[in-house]
């Protein structure tokens, strides 16, 4: 296995992982899904929205993108997996990006978040009205953060 796969049973548990935290930062479900994990899981792939996730360090790696979001990032399962999430932003833009990062780690959360990205092969788009949250392993402690957004426009 590469360093740029995952197994399904750690995938599972990222997923599982970013929709408690979801529910527990906002205090509803992430959108509504099938009360059956496995199929909540094939619904969250195939969502016509965004969904994103990274771990952390300093340069975080992407963790998880559904199709709708492989599709505007114009990535595939694998390559987000080796992509940091930092080059979601255009270059002159990665600071700011990082800084809203951090103060979504201490507040826990964000919603209403809008903001310019670029895709692997330099296409830009602007998300809108996006909510990012930490994601929380058992014992509480943030393991990423994740992304979750409806709406954007191609620029």
């Amino acid at each position: 296995m590469s360093i740029c796969t995952r197994r399904k049973e750690e995938s599972r548990l990222l997923i599982c992982r970013i929709l408690a935290s979801h529910c527990a930062m906002f205090g509803s479900p992430l959108y509504n899904l099938s009360s059956n994990t496995d199929d909540a899981l094939e619904e969250l792939h195939l969502a016509p929205y965004a969904l994103l996730s990274h771990g952390l360090g300093k340069d975080p790696l992407f963790t998880y993108g559904n199709q709708t979001a492989l599709g505007l990032f114009e990535l595939t399962d694998e390559q987000i997996l080796c992509t940091p999430s930092r080059t979601s932003a255009e270059k002159n833009d990665q600071a700011s990006r990082g800084k809203f990062m951090q103060s979504v780690k201490e507040k826990g959360y964000a919603e209403g978040y809008s903001g310019i990205r670029v895709s692997s092969t330099g296409k830009k788009f602007k998300i809108l009205n996006a909510s990012i949250w930490n994601i929380l392993d058992d014992r509480k402690v943030i393991v990423g953060q994740a992304a979750a957004f409806m709406k954007w426009k191609n620029i």
